[in-house]
């Protein structure tokens, strides 16, 4: 009886060790098992891969509406709309034109056709950790920069990207702390020079934006895919866009409704 007594004990503190020993393990394995920055595979119809490493730790909101547009087949099929060589190639805008943004369904595919925004991750909106730099090859959130209409709209400027995103082909240390930078070109910086130099159209001189960026034939991205290794980055905390138009009413007293027309039968 003593010696079953015995065995059973050893038994029950050999399951102890091994309870303990496979906590510590993983503990040990969390702790210092590295994880993977996410990889985007762009396919551009025509020219090539591009591949690029996103930084979650410095731009999580971005990374995370990057990640869920992209896998959620949002990017495929739209264009590179602007192209200024010895600067940038920019797309992800769904109207092909610069003017256009995601909707709450393209985040969380339910058929919601509110537009969205989201929070400006860089230094001078108060994100101090993100101190990656313009230089070639790195992916930033393009934004609209409401401050040449009015010096109070600072806030409705840097929180007001959406999907529309740019790479650089050289350093801009113009664009350092004041656009969310969150990844860089690992593979296909050469497709990215490719896409730089396509034609672009001569500029409107009547127009208030006198640069050659818009492409005779805007490239095609034909698909946009993210590699998470199994990391879930959830989904952006999103905004209500600036709705400039409506601001434009109420500073000039005017009611939107007096532009209305009435058919009489």
């Amino acid at each position: 009886m003593k010696k079953f007594k015995k065995v059973y004990l050893i038994i029950i503190i050999l399951i102890i060790i091994a309870l303990i020993a496979a906590l510590c393990y993983g503990y040990y394995k969390k702790y210092t098992m590295e994880v993977k920055n996410p990889i985007v595979t762009m396919e551009v119809e025509n020219f090539g891969t591009i591949k690029l490493e996103l930084y979650p730790e410095i731009a999580p909101d971005t990374v995370a509406n990057f990640i869920t547009l992209a896998n959620n087949g949002f990017y495929n099929n739209l264009t590179f709309h602007r192209i200024v060589s010895g600067f940038m190639i920019q797309g992800g805008d769904p109207n092909g034109d610069g003017t256009g943004s995601p909707t709450i369904g393209n985040l969380k595919n339910d058929g919601n056709t509110e537009n969205y925004s989201i929070t400006g991750e860089f230094i001078a909106n108060g994100y101090d950790n993100n101190t990656l730099k313009h230089e070639e090859g790195v992916i930033s959130m393009a934004r609209s920069d409401y401050t040449s209409y009015s010096s109070t709209l600072v806030d409705e400027s840097y929180n007001s990207a959406g999907s529309q995103f740019f790479i650089m082909t050289n350093t801009s240390t113009s664009l350092d702390g004041y656009y969310a930078a969150f990844g860089k070109v690992i593979e296909g910086l050469d497709i990215v020079h490719k896409i730089e130099a396509v034609e672009v159209k001569s500029a409107d001189e009547n127009s208030e934006d006198a640069e050659k960026s818009t492409p005779v034939n805007p490239p095609v991205i034909k698909s946009v895919t993210v590699e998470t290794y199994g990391v879930d980055y959830g989904l952006p905390k999103t905004l209500e866009p600036f709705d400039y138009t409506s601001w434009l009413y109420q500073l000039y007293g005017i009611d939107p409704n007096s532009f209305m027309t009435t058919t009489e039968e």
